[in-house]
């Protein structure tokens, strides 16, 4: 049966994650319609985008009320964390994420750590710390290196691996007394060793529809140096991640993790994120989110040939669905403003991106008042490249890296080397 394609979709949020569900729901043969609010310069070439803040519920309630919108994605946790699935349910309003209870799994260290010890879900040993004194008294007896986390959302940089006790010095003051990111407390982990993967699933309760992998790229510069970024790049799929350890992180950490929300009361429905390490003990769980992954998000959907409209609808309804995704390699480089994570400058004038052919999801940009496409963010843009093989895609997306020109913006040319 052919479907009407008559479907009206609102996307919440304006980064990079955002710009691909818009790109993802452009494919689908059922949207008629798609919305983005706020969204940016890039979503606004296949959405209509909106002057509404992604944390303001009232004005996205009022507004998908208005237009008779189907269905509701969320991208930024802040919305998330704010309840804004709650209150759309509430109006009796289609949308994919978790409730703001559920939203812990990602809020809140301390209850993502304690879920996990609960449900014997492998993670890294933990204590939780909520003043100075005693968080620098029990890191400096240890040996190093020293995993800090504030226990909080912190925008994908409130992690720290401190490699000398000055770090973890100065990063237990900026977390707990300078309260960089708000007050609240820090968890401090044991640190594990091996790759890094990302292992997005969509969920409903017990239900569990797996993403394809991917592996993010944290710090900032080449050879993994520099400080924790929000991620320098991505790609899809993952090699050295068998389909043994697949399966095996599937059951004993994602479906493990579903099921234990459900036996707690607190339902999960959206997209559960595991960060997940394959140590010499099997995989572990470094961190959760309750969203899709940026960048991860920008390498995995362009891989999805299934219907993304069906796919969510069936998730959301709680129907059995099996994605299915095309054999290519995907990677992504980000150019990000000089400077960043730290102080950044924005309104760079950015040339080149309408040379040739090239796939570009917007992660941080505006028009200035001459119509220029301008930096308006810390990570600016991600340059896709896709090929039969990641050398063939990590080639291809570095070639288009290459033609665009600005002045503020900085990448790394090693995306993917755990792999290539």
């Amino acid at each position: 049966m052919i479907m009407a394609k008559d479907k009206k979709v609102l996307v919440v949020g304006s980064g990079g994650r955002c710009h691909a569900i818009v790109d993802a729901f452009s494919r689908s043969e059922r949207v008629e319609k798609i919305y983005c609010a706020p969204g940016n310069a890039g979503i606004a070439e296949q959405a209509e985008c909106l002057p509404i803040s992604a944390t303001d519920i009232d004005a996205l309630i009022s507004f998908a009320l208005e237009k008779g919108i189907d269905l509701t994605v969320v991208g930024p946790e802040a919305a998330l964390a704010e309840g804004i699935v709650d209150r759309f349910r509430d109006k009796g309003l289609r949308i994919l994420g978790p409730t703001r209870e559920a939203t812990r799994i990602e809020s809140s260290k301390e209850f993502a750590k304690e879920l996990m010890m609960k449900y014997d879900v492998p993670t890294a040993s933990y204590k939780v710390f909520s003043e100075f004194d005693p968080a620098w008294e029990y890191v400096s007896s240890r040996p190093l290196p020293a995993v800090i986390k504030y226990d909080g959302l912190a925008a994908g940089k409130g992690v720290v691996v401190a490699l000398t006790y000055d770090e973890a010095e100065t990063a237990l003051r900026s977390m707990l007394l300078d309260k960089e990111f708000g007050s609240g407390k820090v968890v401090i982990e044991d640190f594990l060793e091996g790759p890094e993967f990302s292992f997005m699933c969509l969920v409903n309760g017990r239900k569990v529809y797996p993403l394809a992998l991917a592996q993010d790229h944290k710090r900032a510069f080449d050879g993994d140096k520099g400080p924790n970024t929000g991620g320098m790049g991505a790609y899809s799929p993952v090699p050295f991640v068998t389909e043994e350890i697949r399966k095996t992180s599937l059951d004993t950490i994602l479906q493990r993790v579903a099921d234990a929300m459900v036996d707690e009361g607190v339902e999960f429905t959206g997209v559960l994120y595991g960060g997940l390490i394959l140590t010499k003990e099997g995989p572990k769980v470094i961190e959760f989110n309750a969203r899709f992954g940026d960048p991860e998000t920008e390498v995995v959907l362009p891989r999805l040939t299934s219907d993304f409209y069906d796919f969510v609808e069936a998730v959301v309804d709680g129907r059995p669905f099996e994605p299915e995704w095309n054999d290519k390699a995907c990677l992504g480089i980000v150019m990000a403003a000089k400077g960043y994570p730290g102080s950044y400058s924005k309104g760079s004038v950015i040339k080149g991106l309408e040379d040739g052919d090239k796939k570009v999801f917007h992660m941080g940009t505006s028009l200035d008042a001459e119509g220029n496409l301008v930096t308006a963010g810390g990570r600016v843009i991600m340059v896709i490249g896709e090929g039969d093989t990641l050398a063939e895609a990590n080639e291809k997306a570095l070639e288009a890296v290459g033609s665009i020109k600005c002045d503020n913006l900085f990448f790394r040319r090693d995306i993917g080397h755990w792999s290539l």
